[in-house]
């Protein structure tokens, strides 16, 4: 198994993980077909969601695979008054990820990141390695520290 860029920033920091492999359906990359083919409950699979506000730019937000984030929401905690989901076309040019294996790590840039705050009722939870195909479980306490997000309410 290939070691990707967030896995490798995790082992620099010394936390610990778990790579997890799957296979990936191109035709369907929601989280709910990722938390069947994982046998894992859908509340514990993050997706990592890129964002553009209308003041502060670039950020992310990371939220339960069964939630839809609330731009409202995300727009406020991050000091815009607008924010709307970044264009796929410019995801891999922001971020070095593509959609289906885009993670809160490792990105490009350091962009600030906003977690969901249900994170928190779980030893472990799921996010994307960066690539399709793999997730990385970990203690969401680890990626709050690692990422240096901020622990908030970002659904509907």
């Amino acid at each position: 198994m290939k070691k990707t860029n967030a896995a490798r920033l995790l082992d620099a920091k010394k936390i610990g993980y778990e790579l997890v492999e799957y296979e990936v359906d191109e035709n369907d990359l929601s989280a709910t077909t990722l938390a069947l083919k994982l046998n894992q409950d859908i509340e514990q699979i993050f997706k990592t969601l890129v964002l553009r506000g209308d003041k502060t730019g670039v950020f992310v937000a990371v939220i339960p695979g069964n939630q839809e984030v609330d731009l409202k929401k995300a727009a406020k905690i991050s000091g815009n008054k607008s924010a709307a989901m970044v264009h796929m076309k410019e995801l891999l040019g922001l971020t070095g990820y593509i959609r289906g294996g885009c993670s809160p790590l490792g990105m490009k840039k350091n962009y600030p990141v906003y977690i969901h705050e249900t994170c928190q009722l779980f030893d472990q939870i799921y996010v994307s390695a960066g690539q399709r195909g793999l997730q990385l479980k970990l203690n969401p306490e680890d990626l709050i520290t690692i990422t240096g997000a901020v622990v908030c309410d970002l659904t509907e």
